[in-house]
């Protein structure tokens, strides 16, 4: 295995993401006092630094050492990072953090331009997220695809990279990060919840009970280091992504479930828990909204 260095370019990017941040966190705070909270501060930082880990750590090392690593990478981009970075609110603190400059000049006519709001309010329908993330885990997996991603740099980049944007569209109408509106009742969440482990179970339960290793790269790989066969490291591959899925998934389908049943809860769950100086939208930011 190579040795590890610093992806010093990568690095730096996340760094002035978090910057810009925490720059528009610390203006909102004194502008609208707790408008965005400390947790979710501290959530859009672990979902930055979980983005670091699976690409930028000595563990993305190991990724083209065992299929195990390689399913751990894709579970933190798409089921960890991409809820917890939605979950920070990034819209309304980067809007403030980034330079007026590139927010008036860049940004701001982007975002209301009217094709690039129909791309959005399409790209954002549940429908459409959740394709979008079944046909990217499944797509991947197909033996000619995973190994063209394991054979070039490149295209193994556009893999994290789709696993990511699927991981933000999938988790968007789940946690309607603003400006974005509900495009289905509450209640449904859950059942979409529910379907999107159906095709991770199929596929976790294949590479658990597969008899034969799957992905020929790893057939090729000493496993005697690690203590593990290919086929075993394929079969812990399988029974992570089964075991991380179901709990990452049922989770909040438990809470909303909760919330929805919940007498007190019930008649302000929608958006409830948006401030109310919050709740009218900029024009720069209506690109997800109407």
């Amino acid at each position: 295995m190579e040795s590890w260095s610093l992806p010093i370019p990568f690095t730096l990017f996340l760094l002035v993401v978090e910057c810009f941040y925490a720059r528009g966190w610390l203006r909102l705070q004194k502008t609208f006092l707790h408008s965005i909270s400390f947790p979710q501060l501290a959530a859009f930082t672990g979902g930055l630094l979980s983005v670091w880990i699976a690409i930028a750590s000595p563990l993305a090392l190991l990724d083209h050492e065992l299929l195990s690593i390689h399913m751990l990478q894709h579970i933190l981009l798409m089921a960890v990072a991409a809820p917890l970075i939605l979950l920070g609110e990034p819209t309304l603190p980067l809007l403030h953090g980034l330079p007026k400059l590139f927010d008036n000049g860049i940004l701001g006519p982007c975002l209301r331009w009217d094709p690039m709001r129909r791309v959005g309010r399409f790209v954002t329908q549940p429908i459409f997220c959740w394709i979008a993330a079944t046909l990217t885990v499944i797509g991947w997996h197909v033996p000619a695809m995973f190994e063209l991603g394991m054979r070039s740099h490149w295209w193994h980049a556009i893999q994290q990279i789709s696993f990511f944007a699927a991981g933000l569209l999938f988790w968007w109408p789940v946690i309607q990060p603003f400006p974005s509106v509900s495009r289905w009742p509450r209640w449904s969440i859950p059942l979409y919840l529910f379907f999107a482990t159906l095709p991770c179970d199929a596929l976790s339960a294949f590479l658990t009970f597969c008899d034969r290793v799957v992905y020929r790269p790893y057939l090729l790989q000493h496993h005697h280091a690690f203590g593990i066969s290919p086929l075993q490291d394929q079969e812990w591959a399988g029974v992570l992504m089964w075991v991380c899925i179901t709990f990452i998934y049922m989770f909040p389908a438990v809470v909303i479930t909760v919330r929805l049943l919940s007498p007190v809860n019930a008649p302000s769950l929608q958006r409830s828990w948006i401030p109310r100086h919050l709740r009218r939208i900029p024009a720069s930011t209506q690109c997800f909204n109407q």
